[in-house]
């Protein structure tokens, strides 16, 4: 479904500042291998953190060719890990993280929710208070307040008590709050093994089908076996 399409019904992706762009690079890719339409916003922070962990730019006039640069990237910071044909990105729609008047700024244009991955303690904190102050921000207030689906992946540590307050405070709005937190029962090798569990854990909580990790069985030993 084309991004113009207007039967289109997309997931919100917000990328805060906080470390972590792999764990949402992961995410995008699994949500359009899944054939998931994808509104994108990259806040101001995030951009100098993708680019830290990176070394990519990431400019609204190119976000096409930098977003394609950033999904190609595995976790270990190696281009070209991953195949990502131009054509995918047809189902992603940008907006700039200071456009407020942007679809997701308002509760008449449908979308399945949102997935804040990383969420840094800023973002949190203005969701929980409502602050509005960017498109990131008012796209989760407009999520809550319309009843959809919104995963915030906080990815901070420790967390001081003010923090546990707002994420306590999205919890009973409604937000799943899931800690960037991977698990090493999936068998993991690699770095990328740790970041897709942690992407597979957010899709899983916004329902969306995925082959991220490898699940439980409940045999020990049996998620690191060869299917």
């Amino acid at each position: 479904m084309k991004a113009g399409d207007t039967r289109r019904k997309p997931w919100i992706v917000g990328v805060s500042g906080a470390s972590g762009t792999p764990y949402a690079a992961s995410v995008l890719r699994a949500l359009l291998a899944a054939g998931e339409g994808v509104d994108l916003v990259v806040s101001r922070a995030s951009r100098l953190t993708l680019l830290d962990e990176t070394g990519i730019s990431f400019r609204d006039a190119h976000w096409r060719d930098d977003l394609r640069q950033w999904l190609a990237r595995g976790a270990d910071g190696k281009p070209d890990t991953f195949d990502v044909p131009s054509r995918t990105l047809d189902d992603v729609r940008y907006w700039a993280a200071g456009d407020l008047a942007a679809g997701p700024s308002s509760g008449s244009y449908a979308t399945k929710g949102m997935l804040i991955v990383p969420a840094s303690t800023a973002c949190v904190a203005g969701v929980a208070l409502g602050l509005s102050k960017d498109l990131l921000q008012r796209s989760a207030s407009v999520t809550l307040k319309e009843g959809r689906r919104l995963v915030v992946c906080v990815r901070e540590t420790p967390l001081n008590g003010q923090t546990l307050k707002h994420l306590v405070s999205l919890d009973e709005a409604g937000a799943s709050v899931l800690p960037a937190s991977p698990a090493f029962y999936a068998g993991a090798t690699h770095i990328q093994d740790l970041v897709d569990f942690v992407a597979g854990r957010v899709l899983d909580a916004a329902g969306v089908p995925h082959s991220l990790y490898r699940r439980w069985k409940g045999e020990l030993g049996g998620a690191s076996s060869a299917d």
